[in-house]
């Protein structure tokens, strides 16, 4: 990675997953970000072993990665294991870790409404909301749930208008808004079935 006057001033929205494999979905999300939060770039963030996910079906990191470069076809996203690099595991680490090396660079983390479900399961996850800026963009079937959920009531009053979420990253967090976008219904687990081609647009 560059160092980090490279990315001096630069809002960048983080996306991090397992990306096994990357499909069209990880491309909607991040297309969305770049214009709703009007971001200069987006990493997707390859997680060598997401910590609550089996390995039994997860490939190897080379492969992954390799899927996520022919997905992305952006130039503004960019690919990486910065994990391996740091020495961390879990993402609240990750986010100090970044913040760390790359002071001047304003990050905001993206995620998906089952995410926002799930992560009172992550570890430290209460350090994230308080690390950076976060992005919350619509899953189909999990919206209502994540919005009623815990992680959402413990952090109402620092959820911003979805108006004014093009300045998510010049705010200071805790801060997070939904982006109620039209969702694209790929995952990956259809996609190793074989359900619903990967098609880039």
């Amino acid at each position: 990675m560059s160092n980090s006057e490279t990315f001096a001033n630069k809002r960048i929205g983080i996306l991090g997953g397992s990306f096994n494999p990357a499909h069209r979905g990880h491309l909607h999300i991040s297309k969305q970000a770049l214009q709703l939060l009007q971001l200069d770039e987006i990493w997707w963030m390859v997680s060598p072993q997401n910590p609550l996910k089996s390995s039994d079906n997860m490939v190897n990191l080379k492969t992954r990665i390799e899927s996520a470069e022919n997905v992305a076809q952006d130039r503004r996203i960019r690919v990486t294991d910065i994990e391996i690099e740091l020495g961390t595991t879990y993402t609240a680490e990750t986010l100090a870790k970044l913040k760390q090396n790359f002071p001047k660079a304003r990050f905001v983390w993206l995620m998906g409404a089952d995410n926002l479900m799930q992560i009172p399961n992550w570890k430290a996850w209460q350090s994230i909301f308080k690390s950076v800026p976060i992005a919350i963009f619509t899953r189909p079937t999990y919206t209502n749930r994540a919005l009623a959920g815990f992680a959402a009531r413990r952090f109402a009053r620092y959820r911003v208008a979805e108006s004014r979420a093009h300045r998510l990253s010049a705010m200071q967090a805790p801060a997070w808004a939904f982006l109620n976008i039209k969702p694209d219904a790929i995952s990956a687990t259809r996609v190793r079935a074989g359900i619903g081609a990967v098609k880039l647009y």
